[in-house]
């Protein structure tokens, strides 16, 4: 069955997120998804908030940018969340927007060789391992974490290009693909991503998850083709959707049929009414889709 859940867009002040994340649990939306956006609210931080004022929803973050981020920090911050709130934070790692990544002096020479060594010492401390390594950008010495999950948690990898979604399949238990993703991109990163994961070995399941720029209500047409074109891709097909929940349930089955595990329904960074677009993403399109 594929998963539905919306985004809380940073673009909306942080004192807005208590509402939105207490409707999200009010009307058993799957999955409220945040982002660490320069040089907007801290992923870590809202995360914490969100699952401290919620009781069922899970929340995800997509995602933490890895130049900004000690490898044992973040551990720490994920084994944390983990361990208050089992089974409801959901955390992805990612190369980060690189000219944001400048202007605060972690801009990486390879992007890819910091993500690998990030992901696989993250994986290793969060199954409570001891580790040791001294690579081009992660060195541990002899690090282990005191409180580390108490069972196997998902670390997921945002990628967009093909040797990241390659990475994300060797060394991540999952993957965040953009809005900017039509159901022919899906496709593609799942083949990339299963290259990856068989040339590591791995076998178990790993999931996709998509974003879907979604807009809805008065103007949505609009709402969408000015928000595609502000991001330069106004001429892709198949990207993002307009209108009601049929046409948006419709829109969330095709990502679906392309591979998409988990579908995030992401408002238009002008959405007029956040917590009636999380009402609507789970009262109105979530019973189509299971249909």
């Amino acid at each position: 069955m594929t998963g539905l859940g919306a985004v809380f867009r940073p673009q909306l002040a942080p004192e807005r997120l208590r509402a939105v994340a207490r409707v999200a649990d009010e009307v058993g939306l799957e999955e409220l998804w945040l982002w660490e956006d320069c040089f907007r609210g801290g992923g870590i931080s809202t995360a914490a908030a969100a699952l401290a004022w919620t009781e069922r929803v899970r929340v995800g973050v997509g995602l933490l940018p890895v130049p900004l981020r000690n490898v044992a920090v973040t551990a720490m911050e994920a084994a944390t969340l983990h361990r208050m709130f089992p089974g409801r934070a959901v955390l992805g790692v990612g190369h980060g927007v690189q000219d944001w990544m400048g202007q605060v002096g972690a801009r990486a020479e390879s992007p890819l060789t910091l993500l690998r060594e990030h992901l696989v010492a993250l994986r290793a401390l969060l199954g409570g391992k001891r580790v040791t390594t001294k690579g081009r950008y992660v060195r541990l010495d002899d690090v282990a974490l005191d409180w580390p999950p108490e069972q196997a948690v998902e670390v997921l990898a945002g990628a967009t290009g093909p040797r990241s979604l390659r990475l994300a399949g060797e060394a991540a238990d999952g993957t965040v693909l953009t809005a900017n993703t039509p159901p022919d991109g899906v496709r593609r990163a799942r083949r990339l991503i299963d290259e990856g994961r068989a040339a590591a070995g791995r076998p178990e399941a790993h999931r996709v998850v998509v974003y879907l720029l979604t807009a809805t209500g008065p103007g949505a047409d609009e709402r969408l083709r000015d928000e595609l074109v502000a991001e330069g891709v106004g001429d892709v097909p198949d990207l993002g959707v307009a209108g009601d929940a049929e046409a948006v349930a419709g829109a969330v089955r095709r990502l679906a049929e392309a591979g998409a595990d988990t579908v995030i329904l992401q408002p238009t960074g002008d959405e007029p009414d956040p917590e009636g677009f999380v009402r609507f993403a789970a009262e109105q399109v979530r019973p189509l889709v299971v249909a």
